[in-house]
């Protein structure tokens, strides 16, 4: 990402007397290289062209909200001045708007003449200016563009890789911290810590009275470090001390409930590093149930994560052809993913639930599945995110999420503002009735489906008029608000999975393709 500062940027920095390109190793001091990195990312990066002079200029004013005495002010085409009080404090003379190296010497030297004259910029952490620089930056972005302060980086990593720690959900009280939950095989397991067990100290700290991030900072440390608990168990009065020791831990994203009636459901709640390994380990559970007859896949709620990891879970369940591709500026962006034979699950009939909150990768997995006749989509119309985020480390530890190219289903569209249509829409709808007329009319002679699916599929991103209407034929909505509508669409899959030649309609219907549907063969209902 980073390049060789340009020749103007180095003698305006001369003639400046400016601190930027200092650091022996990589050219810049670690406050210098951050700007220069962002700048440089968004101007190669991003998904839209941007001029990088008018964004670093926002980013440069942004320092009057830090102290509303401080202005910046373009003077004439060439120079930009400071003012502070009302008063031209200094003027600089102004790089080429598509010089992110000069712009970003010219932002630092502003930082630091901005802290001569102001004490309120003198007093601000170094950081916090930073991250109100990058936001005024990103906001010439898309809204999925983003910073991330070092601190927030970390929790971001943590997230998405995993963490030391010992394998726990807890909720700090008063006196002490609750546990709510104990993973399996985590150091916390293994020491038969239980839901409902209290922690009293960490490493002889007490506890009692800390915020969640603080409690978190305590128990996550080094893998392999030791960290000492005093716990008082269930039913005890008397507290123990436990020596324990932390190990990777990666929050787990599937949920695998038992099969009820032949049906298995599985939830997927994100898109970790782990993700793939996690549904391959669910389907290979199921695979010895010889009276399976589908899997319901839930992604209601599911913002999504990691796209390799949903190009992962899709190749599982589709035997061959398109999964998603992305198209953007960057030579890199443009990727193209393609399913491979010999998974577990390319035979077993699947229902896919999706609601308003079932975002980016989730959509791509859903619309892989949906495209390829994988798959019958039941619930509302999802959230409609169909951009791709590249996750840039920067040299003082933060985070860019910048957006740099568009996702496509396997069908040629882009979710892009406008999301995956369900097949069987169950928005608003939680009665017996309900389902049953939504089963029925897939079999109705004049079923519009087909010709929706097909207006939504050719409607291009940049009409976003159409896209609009369109959404409103299935509004997107959150589906687990309530016990009723959220078992609807659970009750509506197995259903349909008990129903083998209306399944596959339901299939066909969606998929665009002529889909052979089985002789009808139906069972009981769950």
């Amino acid at each position: 990402m980073r390049r060789t500062p340009s020749l103007a940027a180095l003698l305006l920095c001369a003639a400046l007397a400016c601190p930027a390109f200092a650091d022996e190793e990589n050219g810049l001091t670690a406050g210098d290289a951050t700007l220069v990195s962002a700048f440089d990312a968004i101007q190669d990066r991003a998904l839209e062209a941007v001029a990088i002079g008018p964004l670093a200029f926002d980013a440069i004013s942004a320092l009057a909200t830090i102290d509303p005495a401080l202005r910046v002010e373009q003077l004439t085409s060439r120079r930009i001045g400071l003012h502070y009080a009302g008063r031209l404090a200094t003027q600089y003379p102004a790089p080429a708007a598509d010089d992110p190296d000069g712009w970003a010497a010219i932002a630092e030297h502003m930082i630091s003449e901005a802290r001569t004259l102001s004490p309120l910029v003198a007093q601000a952490d170094p950081e916090h200016v930073r991250a109100v620089m990058m936001d005024a930056a990103l906001a010439h972005l898309d809204r999925f563009s983003r910073y991330a302060p070092p601190t927030e980086a970390e929790e971001h990593r943590a997230n998405r890789s995993g963490f030391g720690g010992i394998g726990v959900r807890l909720e700090p009280h008063e006196s002490d911290i609750t546990l709510l939950e104990v993973l399996p095989n985590t150091p916390a397991s293994k020491a038969h810590l239980r839901a409902g067990d209290h922690i009293l100290a960490i490493d002889g700290q007490s506890v009692g009275g800390l915020s969640q991030d603080a409690v978190s900072k305590l128990i996550r440390g080094p893998v392999a470090s030791a960290i000492s608990l005093t716990i008082r168990t269930q039913g005890q009065q008397k507290a123990s001390v436990i020596t324990l020791t932390r190990d990777h831990i990666v929050p787990p994203t599937v949920a695998l409930e038992a099969t009820q009636d032949g049906v298995a459901t599985i939830t997927l709640s994100g898109f970790t590093e782990a993700s793939g390994g996690e549904m391959f380990k669910a389907l290979a559970a199921l695979s010895g149930h010889r009276d399976l007859k589908g899997v319901i896949l839930d992604l209601r709620g599911n913002p999504g994560g990691l796209l390799d990891q949903a190009v992962a879970i899709a190749d599982l369940f589709i035997a061959e052809g398109p999964i998603v591709s992305t198209r953007g500026r960057h030579p890199d962006s443009l990727q193209a993913y393609e399913a491979r034979p010999g998974d577990l699950a390319e035979r077993v009939p699947l229902v896919v639930l999706v609601d308003g909150r079932t975002a980016s990768a989730a959509e791509i997995l859903a619309a892989a599945l949906q495209d390829s006749g994988r798959a019958v989509i039941i619930g509302s119309n999802s959230y409609g995110k169909g951009t791709v985020q590249t996750v840039l480390s920067l040299p003082n530890h933060g985070e860019l999420t910048l957006t740099w190219s568009r996702y496509y289903a396997p069908s040629g569209y882009s979710l892009h503002e406008l999301g995956v249509l369900p097949t069987l829409c169950s928005e608003g709808a939680s009665s017996a009735a309900e389902a049953q007329a939504l089963l029925d009319g897939l079999d109705a002679p004049d079923n519009t489906l087909p010709a929706q699916m097909a207006v939504w599929r050719a409607s291009k991103v940049e009409q976003t008029e159409l896209r609009h209407r369109l959404r409103l034929s299935c509004p997107a909505e959150n589906r687990l608000t309530d016990a009723a509508t959220k078992a609807f669409d659970t009750t509506l899959a197995r259903r349909l999975l008990h129903d083998d030649a209306l399944y596959h309609k339901a299939v066909s219907l969606a998929s665009g393709q002529n889909l052979q549907i089985p002789e009808a063969k139906t069972t009981s209902s769950p």
